[in-house]
Parts: structure tokens; sequence; C-alpha cells
């Protein structure tokens, strides 16, 4: 091989080192369980404020009313049934007009396997697809028309690698939210064994910032739109002072799809 030819040969095998290497940084950014990315940079300090919702919505208006104070945008996952319920639109179009991502979280609140068997299905992929499509129906209004919701958050926060790979042929990207705090149990209910009060919540939020290597830099932070009536303790009340907290200790907050 002469030495021109050589030459050009490194340089092609250099090239292709440092595109490869670098798609291997990019992927390495974020975490996954069974599929789904459950964190983003770890690198940098941002985070996600994430909500689900079915049945209940109680807590809308104040968070909404919250978020615009601090000026942020947040992610709400929802069911078709969410979206279906008349109660719930002038929240629906106020989260819209506000610019906050709106994603699918099951039509019909399914639960796809089983809590203590994870690999075994309780529906078929079938069912599984036809009840997506139902969700991305009744959403789809909502969207900007620009908008494809691409990040799908499933129901129960519960889900298994075949689920991630249905998901994924749907054209779409499974989510979860990042373990290491309480945040989500702000649905339980007092009298049992699952409670925990909302200033445990918040404690544990903090504590895991401070003692955690990465903090919650990439962190997505889940909690509920709504819960049950017999939980009045409501940690969305303390929503205002986690965020002028969290961004005291130098963090700022993105949509789901910004953060990824």
């Amino acid at each position: 091989m002469c030495n021109k030819a050589l030459r050009l040969y490194l340089l092609l095998l250099l090239l292709f080192a440092g595109i490869n290497s670098h798609a291997q940084s990019k992927t390495s950014e974020y975490q996954y369980i069974q599929g789904a990315i459950v964190r983003g940079d770890t690198s940098v300090k941002t985070l996600a404020l994430v909500f689900t919702g079915d049945e209940y919505a109680e807590g809308g208006m104040l968070i909404t009313e919250v978020l615009r104070k601090q000026g942020i945008k947040a992610s709400f996952f929802l069911t078709g049934k969410f979206y279906r319920n008349p109660e719930f639109e002038a929240l629906l179009k106020s989260l819209a007009k506000d610019g906050h991502y709106l994603g699918a979280h099951s039509d019909q609140h399914l639960l796809y396997c089983d809590w203590t068997h994870r690999d075994s299905l309780l529906l078929t992929r079938k069912e599984f697809e036809m009840d997506l499509e139902n969700n991305y129906k009744v959403l789809k209004p909502f969207l900007n028309p620009k908008e494809k919701a691409y990040y799908y958050l499933p129901p129960y926060e519960w889900y298994n690698d075949s689920i991630s790979a249905w998901t994924r042929a749907m054209g779409f990207q499974l989510v979860n939210y990042t373990s290491g705090t309480l945040s989500h149990a702000d649905y339980t209910i007092p009298g049992t064994p699952q409670y925990r009060s909302s200033q445990e919540i918040y404690k544990s939020i903090l504590l895991h910032e401070s003692d955690a290597p990465h903090g919650l830099n990439g962190f997505i932070l889940l909690s509920h739109i709504g819960t049950h009536k017999d939980r009045t303790d409501k940690f969305y009340r303390l929503l205002n002072s986690l965020i002028t907290e969290l961004k005291q200790r130098g963090y700022s907050f993105k949509r789901i799809d910004e953060l990824l």
C-alpha cells in the first residue's frame, strides 16, 4: 500500500473511531432499565418534573399556577380516560397553552405484567397496541401540530423488555421515573403499609440530592397530578417550595423531550 493510500486508510479509521466513540458517549449519557430510559445526562444539573394522571386531577390548576409562577415547563403523561374526561378539558387546554409536554400513559391504565414475575405478560401484543393507539387518538387534539409525543410512560410505572420493544416498534420510546426518592409515593393513602407523608417525600428528594454521587442530575422526578380524596396531605402543595429549593441548589428544569 503506497503512503498516500495508507494515510487515507488511517484517516478513515480515525474518523470512524471518532464517530463510534461519540455515539457510545451519547448513549452512555442515559440510563436504561428493561429498555426504558430512566435517567438523562448525569453530568448536567437539569431534571424533568413529570406528572401522571388517570382518575384524579384536583391538583392540576395549582400545579399549573406554580409552574407558571416559577417559569418552568413540566411533562404530563395522562391516560385516555383522563383526556376524555370533560371535567379535565379546561386543565388540558391550559397545560397545552402553557407549552408543557403532553404524553400518553395507556388508554385504560392497564397492568402490563405480573408484579412478582415481571416476565409474565398480562396482555397480548394486539391488546397493547390497540390500547396505546386509543390513548394517542385522544391525546392528539391537544398537541401542537409539529409534536409527536415520542416519549411514553407506562401505567403503574411497571413494564418489561417486551413492552419496551413493542413501544419502539410503534415508533415511540418508553421512559420511566428515576429511582432513589419517594416522589412517586405521593399517591399512597394513610393507614396502608405503603403510605408516605408529603414531608417524608420532600425530605427524601433533598436527601438524595445532597448525598447521591450525581445528585438529581438528569432526574425524571415523577409525582401525580391528583390523588384519592382519602389522602388529604397533598404533595403538590409543596411543589413551589421544592422548585425554589432546587433552583437555589443550581438546578434547571426541562420538559422530558428537552432533557433527553
